[in-house]
């Protein structure tokens, strides 16, 4: 299952928001309303809970400054990985993409698919609050 985010403007250089993203505090920042948990639990990983959702744990998988930071889930049972992808526009303004990749049975991926794809939207979506 593929899912991806709106491509939204960052008053921020390229470099400036990958090193916003790379430290996994600020993703605190990006979650959604609905946020039940959030905690860090290392230089590179946190765990995040949404109301009615299971608890993720996200670890940063890749680093390609500045321009793409992958994260991936540190379950077996729940294997993907989030992909930002990030393109200068000019010194001070980049563009972000949240690209969302699973394998997923086709029930789970019913299910998930909607709350998923919400979910990266938010996130893509706050990115300005950095």
């Amino acid at each position: 299952m593929n899912l991806q985010s709106p491509r939204v403007s960052v008053e921020k250089s390229a470099q400036e928001l990958f090193d916003l993203l790379t430290d996994v505090r600020n993703f605190e920042k990006l979650m959604p309303e609905n946020i039940a948990k959030f905690e860090v639990i290392g230089d590179e990983a946190f765990i995040f809970g949404l109301k009615g959702m299971p608890e993720i744990k996200l670890v940063i998988k890749e680093k390609v400054a500045p321009n793409k930071l992958v994260l991936g889930s540190a379950s077996d049972k729940l294997s993907f990985t989030l992909i930002a992808d990030i393109i200068s526009v000019s010194e001070k303004t980049s563009s972000i993409q949240l690209l969302f990749e699973g394998e997923f049975n086709a029930m789970m991926a019913m299910m998930i698919k909607g709350p998923i794809g919400k979910f990266i939207e938010t996130l893509a979506n706050n990115m300005n609050t950095l």
